[in-house]
C-alpha cells in the first residue's frame, strides 16, 4: 500500500505510451507525458479499489475513514481553514523556489508539466482527475498506511516521516520525465505539504474527510490549468 501508487503511475504512463506508439506516434513517450492527468485518474481508481478491498479484509469500511465527527464539527472546520492557509504556503513556496533554483525560471517547470490534451479528454479529466486522486491519495497514505505503520514501528515520528516522504516521492512518476531537474523538483515540491498533513492527521485523524475535500478542490485547479492549455 505504501509504494503501489508510485509504481502504478509509471506503469500506466508506460501503457499510454505503448498505445500511442501502436497508433503511430513517433515520440510516444514524450506524448505520454501530457496524459499524466489520465495516469493519475486510473491510478486513483485502482488505489481506491485496493484500499476498499484491504479495509474489507480487516473488517472495516472505506466510508469509516471519511465520516465527519459532528461533535467537533465547528472546531474541525476552523482548524481545516487554518490548515488550508498553511498548506497553500507550503505547497506554493517549494514549488516555485525549487523550480527557480533548478532552472532559473519556475515557468519552465510549469510548461514541462502542463501540456495540452485533446479538448474532449481535458474536459472529462476536469472532474475525473481531482475526484479520483482526492478520494484515494490521502485516505491511502494517512487513513490506512500511517496508523498501521505507526503500530508496526511502535513510534510516531518514523511513521510520519516515511509516509510523508513516499507521498512526496510518488510525484516523480506523475509524469515520469527523464530529466534529472524535473525528477528532483517533483520529488521535493510537495514534501513540506506532506509533512504538515502527516503530523496533523497522525494527531487528529478525524480531519481526514475535510482535507479530502480540500485536496479535490486543489487538484481541480491543476485540472483547470490543463484544460486552459488545451483550449484552441
Amino acid at each position: 500500500m505504501l509504494v503501489h501508487r508510485l509504481l502504478l503511475f509509471a506503469a500506466v504512463q508506460g501503457a499510454i505510451a505503448l498505445v500511442l506508439w501502436l497508433v503511430g506516434a513517433g515520440d510516444a513517450w514524450q506524448q505520454s507525458i501530457a496524459w499524466w492527468p489520465l495516469s493519475a485518474t486510473i491510478t486513483g481508481l485502482c488505489s481506491l479499489a485496493l484500499l476498499r478491498r484491504s479495509l474489507r479484509l480487516e473488517g472495516s469500511r472505506y466510508r469509516d475513514l471519511l465520516r465527519f465527527d459532528r461533535a467537533h464539527l465547528r472546531g474541525d472546520v476552523r482548524t481545516t481553514l487554518l490548515l488550508v492557509v498553511a498548506a497553500a504556503v507550503l505547497a506554493l513556496v517549494p514549488n516555485i523556489g525549487i523550480a527557480a533554483l533548478l532552472w532559473g525560471d519556475p515557468l519552465i517547470a510549469v510548461d514541462m508539466l502542463v501540456r495540452p490534451l485533446p479538448l474532449a479528454a481535458a474536459w472529462a479529466l476536469l472532474i475525473a482527475f481531482p475526484v479520483a486522486i482526492g478520494l484515494s491519495e490521502l485516505p491511502v497514505y494517512f487513513g490506512y498506511v500511517l496508523p498501521r505503520l505507526r503500530r508496526h514501528l511502535g513510534r510516531h515520528l518514523p511513521a510520519i516521516l516515511i509516509t510523508a516522504a513516499v507521498l512526496s516521492l510518488q510525484h516523480v512518476a506523475l509524469p515520469l520525465v527523464l530529466d534529472w531537474r524535473f525528477v528532483v523538483w517533483r520529488a521535493l515540491m510537495f514534501l513540506p505539504f506532506a509533512l504538515l498533513l502527516a503530523f496533523v492527521l497522525d494527531r487528529r485523524p478525524r480531519l481526514l474527510p475535510y482535507l479530502v475535500i480540500v485536496h479535490i478542490l486543489l487538484d481541480a485547479g491543476a485540472a483547470t490549468q490543463v484544460l486552459l492549455a488545451s483550449l484552441p
